[in-house]
């Protein structure tokens, strides 16, 4: 007579138990030690699951990740279910950590004009021969915390989400963000819609208190400001 066996396989969890759907839903803060293991190994043996295994690793290194960073790839492959390919994974993550917490942290730049804004943006779509819309993230001290693609568009336009711009700046603690597109055609002149979008996210941000600084459009040799010529 037969048994049942027990399916193991994360894609059986309920979507809110899985490592992977739980970092993209509620960040990877919220993942346990075990949990971010998983994501690296993928997959555990026919009757454990990534999770399970990855938590009787975890054990073996006191549940210490410091203890957990000096076990060598042969170690870890004594677990069954780890073979050399996810012991090399779990050995560079940690490495990788140790670099991080070893490294210096990357000063951020600071936005002091239009000029600066040039300065940082020309080199990335000032000789491009489509149009492309960025958008840079800064803090309360004008820093940029990050600098986004938001769309890449033809010779003669790009679409541009509101939602997608203020999801970021939430998501990244920003205060105040600049608008920066490029004009391959070579033209400083604003369109009609280059002015009405600035104005759509300008009002857009007001609700949320996340000031509009400047909207730039760069060409291969200037740009233009907005804020320069009053149009915010």
């Amino acid at each position: 007579m037969g048994s049942n066996k027990t399916d193991f396989s994360i894609k059986h969890w309920s979507e809110n138990d899985r490592p992977r759907e739980k970092l993209l839903q509620k960040g990877a803060s919220v993942l346990s030690n075990a949990e971010l293991i998983a994501i690296l190994i993928g997959s555990g043996s026919r009757n454990e699951s990534a999770v399970s295994l990855s938590k009787r690793i975890l054990a073996s290194a006191k549940n210490n990740l410091i203890e957990l960073g000096k076990l060598e790839i042969d170690a870890l492959m004594n677990f069954k279910g780890i073979g050399e390919a996810k012991a090399i994974s779990i050995v560079a993550a940690m490495e990788l950590g140790r670099r991080r917490r070893n490294g210096t942290q990357l000063k951020k730049e600071k936005i002091t004009s239009s000029v600066s804004v040039f300065e940082l943006m020309h080199p990335h779509i000032g000789e491009l021969p489509h149009e492309e819309f960025w958008i840079v993230y800064v803090n309360n001290s004008n820093k940029v915390l990050q600098t986004s693609q938001l769309s890449k568009g033809g010779i003669t336009g790009t679409l541009v989400d509101v939602r997608l711009v203020f999801k970021t700046a939430l998501r990244l603690g920003a205060v105040a963000i600049i608008l920066v597109h490029n004009h391959p055609s070579g033209t400083l002149k604003p369109s009609e819609a280059d002015r009405t979008l600035t104005q759509k996210l300008k009002k857009a941000g007001e609700s949320l208190d996340i000031k509009v600084l400047d909207h730039l459009i760069i060409t291969e040799k200037s740009y233009f400001s907005f804020a320069d010529e009053n149009l915010l």
